[in-house]
């Protein structure tokens, strides 16, 4: 077995802790979760044991350690001063509560070594809100993935305005290195980079379905028939490079047009309450029923699994 001998740490016990530690075990780096409660750090240990053990079985372990080796490099603990020591990199993955985050990082940072970077899985807070006046602030930034992390690999790496670019550059190329695939924001924004696209695309289907022009079915079917076929593979600028003669033949052809279609949309952001909310709610609780959640999140994530492997065996 090959192992490297650099730690990294691992803060919460969750679903994205635990594939956050998967993933890291995944090319032999020391793991080290924490949580403050025993019991959640042994059931999290056993989760991982049996999920590792699960992929391996369906041929779907990532790295070239077998599923015992990566899960030997998995320890768990209590003590933050026990997960900081000699840690090269942190990864906070606590629930979305900004003043849980200020009071966490704030006790990091009493315990934290200077070569330790401190990197939060957070899609909502700007890195400033909960690292600023720090002594380790430079040390600090935030990595978003995407839900599951271990079958879709974009990471969102955001610096606060005081991090250090060694510090980005870093983490991105950690992120590299473990099978992930970083884009890095110059400077944060709220939202950063996927969730404001994201949210694009919620306000224009909203306005869609608000108008009634689509139902909850059909409009959804525009994402997952269509655009969501490309963009699978493509981006939003290379679908349309790729649907003209290059981008500036595209720009030519279809710029007038879409300046004309975007002004016919709302010019601010749709409240998203009210009559159409509760309509909207109606039609995908027919879609999928309450109780069905899991079964149908189970049915994304095969999905998502066996898209990951397509894209994997067609890039190479």
């Amino acid at each position: 077995m090959s192992s490297k001998s650099e730690k990294v740490g691992i803060v919460g016990s969750g679903l994205i802790g635990r594939s956050w530690s998967m993933l890291f075990a995944s090319v032999g780096y020391k793991v080290m979760l924490y949580d403050i409660l025993p019991a959640q750090v042994e059931t999290a240990l056993k989760e991982t044991e049996k999920e590792l053990k699960s992929l391996e079985k369906q041929g779907l372990l990532r790295g070239k350690l077998n599923a015992n080796e990566q899960f030997s490099c998995i320890s768990g603990t209590t003590k933050l001063t026990e997960l900081v020591k000699d840690a090269i990199f942190i990864q906070e993955c606590i629930p979305e509560r900004l003043d849980w985050k200020q009071a966490l990082y704030k006790e990091l940072d009493g315990v934290l070594e200077s070569q330790t970077i401190v990197s939060s899985s957070t899609s909502t807070f700007l890195p400033s809100l909960f690292t600023k006046d720090l002594k380790h602030q430079e040390n600090m930034l935030v990595s978003h993935p995407v839900n599951p992390p271990y079958y879709v690999p974009l990471v969102e790496v955001v610096p606060a305005p005081w991090t250090k670019k060694t510090v980005v550059q870093k983490t991105r190329s950690l992120m590299e290195e473990i099978g992930q695939k970083p884009v890095t924001l110059s400077r944060e924004v709220e939202g950063f980079a996927l969730n404001r696209i994201q949210y694009a695309i919620l306000n224009e289907v909203w306005s869609l379905v608000d108008r009634g022009i689509l139902d909850v079915k059909d409009v959804d079917s525009v994402m997952s028939d269509g655009l969501g076929m490309r963009y699978a593979f493509l981006g939003a600028l290379e679908t349309a490079h790729l649907n003209a003669e290059g981008m500036t033949n595209y720009f030519e052809r279809y710029s007038k047009t879409i300046h004309a279609v975007s002004e016919t949309m709302p010019s601010s952001p749709p409240r998203m309450e009210g009559k159409t909310a509760e309509s909207i709610a109606k039609q995908l609780e027919v879609m999928v029923p309450l109780d069905k959640l899991q079964e149908r999140r189970e049915y994304r994530d095969k999905c998502l699994t066996q898209l990951s492997i397509l894209k994997k065996k067609l890039n190479e």
